[in-house]
Order: structure tokens, then C-alpha cells, then sequence
């Protein structure tokens, strides 16, 4: 009985992936894209550390691409067995998978542009029909406190995580030769004050806890604030005639923004026919998804479905679907909130938005989630007076903002709030987080009388006995 950590481990942040060995089956737990910088693009398309081939089983905690995107991969180089998920996590993902082919296919011919004669065209990490090989193999969907037998031995059930739509923490009961163990994998876990989701379910009791520490060293300001203070940035931003331009992510951050932004044209806070873009194909689509999965909303979102009143639509909502559509947004000199991905600004439509309102000393930039280390989300954040875009020296003149109450993640005292169900777990396993954030979290647990352990790229641990790393 043996765990090992191929993703997210060692102070990465991104490419989660977990492989558990049990009664002679190989099961992942996600199995997502590094994202950041070109080192760790280049991780993507590495070794992963286990032959694809002879996994038996994939349960995918979210549809997020740091943790499903290498899913095609798998694929491709051979893996056959069965993706179980939630319904809405299913849906989400298929969006999420095909959106990141068309990247990777055009990353591809970007990078063949720029070769010396002689030299071998790269190719794509996958295409969409290397995604529509991989939705084939999503079998049996998942639903929050279900049990699901896996397979003997091997027991899942699924809770709520309250990231993003359909999103879960896993609880795998294992039993092998006699030894039962009880490991818990977080998923990417919540924040209990968003409006949409069913609330965060407690971490079940269990043996071993697997834990993300994404904002594992900081608390973030509360929700009400943020909302506040994101009305005031448009009030103001609108006031000097500039745009507020919002680097967003397509799954969540787009929907929660589009409901809160609704609930400030009702209070009359800003202008009832405000221009607002969605710049977003997946993230329009992805509201789409949202609106047929209600079993995952709150019951208060529900009566409003119930009652005609639909939560994620806007007077002067825009959806800008196609690159025309896209390119004619800046020609708008102010007066318009503009949502766009990425949301840590690492590609897409939001480069080019940032490149023409980087410069407008009226224009608002306002970060609204996570800023992975090296991304140009960070450098922004960080103070940079320019940035390079499109070949292009940009400087930074418009206001720049971080809202830290608008994160989907768990805080510091959340992500502690939930480990407390789990007990007395004989190991707590920190990945998904940067060093720093992680060795604070463990400090905390430290104090509880917990073992906490950052596992290294590709280390193994035994589950059966005393959990210690395989060769120790």
C-alpha cells in the first residue's frame, strides 16, 4: 500500500497528481497541467513517473487544467481505465480539455515559426481528438457523500469542496492483505462565505490527509469588503473614464463576478446598462454549464432559477465569443469592465486587453485570485513598471489592485478548520502550495501535536504501518 506525489509537490504549485497503490490496482487521484513559467510548461511533456499504461482507475477532484489538463496525455500514451468525477466536474472538464488543446496546437505552431532549418517541428502535448478519446473513458459519475466502489479494495466518496462547480475532496477506503486505511485528498478546497456553491463538507475522520496550502500562510479579507471595494475601484475607475479590466478565471471567479456585478446594478451602485464584457469563450460556456448543474447551487440561487430570475445575466452584458468581437473591445477608451482569461494572465485575450490599458493611467487593473510565482499576473502585482507583450515594452501607468476576498481557495484558518475533522491523522501530506506558504501551515499543525511532511516531486511514501518514504 504505497502513495507517491507526481504534481504539485516540492513547492509547485500546479500539475497535481497522486498515484495510489492498493490491493494490486494503480489509481490517480487528478492528474493536471504545470503552469508558470517555460521550465515548468517543459514538466508537462517529461516523464511523469509512472507508466500511463498500467493505471487502473483516474478520480478527478475538479475540472481546473492544473488539475485534469494532462488528462489527454494520459491518454494518449496509453492509459485505458475509467475517469470517475462528478457530473458537473465531467461537463467542465470537456470545455476546460478542449479549450487547452487549441492552446497546446497553437503553442505548437508558434514554436515551429521560430525554427533553424533542419530542425524537427514540435508537436502539440495533445489535439481535440486526443480529448475526445479521453471523455470517453469518464464512466461512473459521483455525487457528494455517495460511497462508490471502485473496485476491491477501494472505496471513494466524494464531498463537497466548494471550489468551483462540481468540485470534491475524495476519501479513498483502502484494504490490502488485512491493513484498512483511510487517505483523504482535498481536492482544491473553498471558501464557506461564496454565495453560489453548496457550502465546504467537512474533512471526513481518516489515517492520512493529503491537503493543498495554496493561501497556506495568509487569511483572506472577507467577502463583504471585497465586494465593496471592488464597487468603489469601478465607481472611481468609471469616474476618470478609464475601464476596469479584470484578468478572470473561466470556472467560478467569471460567475461569482457576474453575481456580485449584478447585485451592484440592483442596489444602483453602477450604471444599470454599464458595458460589461465577458471576453471568454469557456468562461461563456462555462456559465452555460453552471446553469444545468442548480443541484450545486445554494438554495437561494435555486429559488431564483425557479423564480425566472437568472443570477448571471446583466443588462450590458456582452459575450465576445469570437477574436473580431474580441479585438473591437479596444477601441473602448472607458467606461467598461472587461473580464477576460487568464486569470493569472499567463495567455489569451487578457494579454492583449492588458497591453492596450497597462499604458491608461484612468484604467483600473484589478486582480481578483491567485498569481502563481513567475506569471505575469505576479510580476504585475509585484510593482513592474513594464511589461513585455507582443513584443512590445508596456508600461505599467493604470491603477493596479489586488482583492484577495474573492479567492476561490481555502485560507489559512479554512484550510485548518476543515483538517479538524480529520482527527488525528498519523500524516498530513502539504502540496499545492508554494514553500513559504506550506512550511507555516505545517508549523500550525505542528502545534496540534500533527506530523505535516512536503512531499518531493516523485517521492513515495508506504501507507501500510508507519508511513514513511519508500527507501528511508
Amino acid at each position: 500500500m504505497e502513495i507517491s506525489f507526481h504534481g504539485a509537490a516540492g513547492g509547485t504549485v500546479t500539475g497535481s497528481c497522486h498515484l495510489v497503490q492498493v490491493a494490486g490496482k494503480r489509481i490517480l487521484i487528478d492528474c493536471g497541467l504545470f503552469q508558470g513559467g517555460r521550465a515548468l510548461a517543459e514538466e508537462n511533456a517529461s516523464d511523469p513517473g509512472f507508466d500511463p499504461r498500467t493505471i487502473d482507475y483516474l478520480l478527478l477532484t475538479h475540472a481546473h487544467l492544473d488539475h485534469c489538463g494532462r488528462i489527454p496525455l494520459l491518454v494518449k500514451k496509453g492509459f485505458r481505465g475509467e475517469i470517475i468525477t462528478t457530473a458537473a466536474t465531467r461537463d467542465l472538464a470537456k470545455l476546460v480539455l478542449i479549450d487547452s488543446a487549441g492552446l497546446q496546437v497553437e503553442d505548437a505552431k508558434h514554436h515551429a515559426r521560430h525554427l533553424r532549418p533542419g530542425q524537427p517541428a514540435p508537436e502539440p502535448l495533445y489535439d481535440v481528438p486526443d480529448v475526445l478519446d479521453a471523455m470517453e473513458l469518464f464512466g461512473r459519475s459521483a455525487w457528494y457523500l455517495q460511497p462508490i466502489d471502485v473496485c476491491p479494495g477501494v472505496r471513494a466518496t466524494f464531498g463537497n469542496a466548494a471550489h468551483i462547480l462540481g468540485s470534491a475532496w475524495i476519501l479513498l477506503e483502502l484494504e490490502e492483505n488485512g491493513t484498512k486505511r483511510r487517505v483523504v485528498f482535498s481536492g482544491d478546497l473553498g471558501d464557506r462565505e461564496k454565495p453560489l456553491l453548496l457550502p465546504l463538507t467537512q474533512a471526513p475522520e481518516c489515517d492520512v490527509v493529503v491537503m493543498e496550502s495554496t493561501y497556506g500562510d495568509r487569511n483572506h479579507k472577507p467577502l463583504a469588503p471585497s465586494i465593496e471595494e471592488l464597487k468603489h475601484v469601478i465607481q472611481q475607475t468609471l469616474a476618470r473614464g478609464g475601464n476596469v479590466v479584470i484578468p478572470t478565471f473561466a470556472l467560478e471567479r467569471a460567475q461569482d463576478l457576474l453575481y456580485y456585478l449584478g447585485g451592484m446594478i440592483d442596489a444602483g451602485d453602477v450604471p444599470r446598462h454599464m458595458p460589461v464584457y465577458l471576453d471568454s469563450p469557456m468562461a461563456i460556456s462555462a456559465t452555460g454549464v453552471f446553469r444545468r448543474h442548480p443541484e450545486c447551487f445554494r438554495s437561494e440561487l435555486r429559488d431564483m432559477l425557479d423564480h425566472g430570475k437568472d443570477p448571471f445575466a446583466l443588462p450590458g452584458l456582452r459575450f465576445t465569443r469570437d477574436t473580431e468581437e474580441s479585438r473591437a473591445i479596444n477601441e473602448i477608451h472607458g467606461g467598461a469592465v472587461i473580464m477576460a482569461g487568464s486569470g493569472m494572465a499567463t495567455g489569451g485575450r487578457i494579454l492583449h486587453h492588458l497591453q492596450r490599458n497597462l499604458p491608461n493611467g484612468k484604467a483600473s487593473i484589478v486582480f481578483v485570485g491567485y498569481a502563481g510565482a513567475g506569471t505575469m499576473a505576479r510580476r504585475i502585482i509585484d510593482g513592474a513598471k513594464h511589461v513585455h507583450l507582443f513584443g512590445e515594452d508596456v508600461p505599467v501607468a493604470a491603477a493596479i489592485h489586488t482583492i484577495g476576498g474573492f479567492s476561490a481557495h481555502a485560507d489559512h484558518s479554512e484550510l485548518l478548520e476543515w483538517h479538524a475533522g480529520s482527527g488525528k491523522p498519523a500524516c498530513t501530506f502539504l502540496v499545492h502550495g508554494e514553500e513559504g506558504s506550506a512550511n507555516v501551515l505545517a508549523a500550525d499543525l505542528a502545534q496540534r501535536g500533527l506530523r505535516a511532511v512536503q512531499p518531493a516531486m516523485h517521492q513515495a511514501y508506504r501507507l501500510d504501518g508507519e508511513i514513511a518514504a519508500v527507501g528511508a
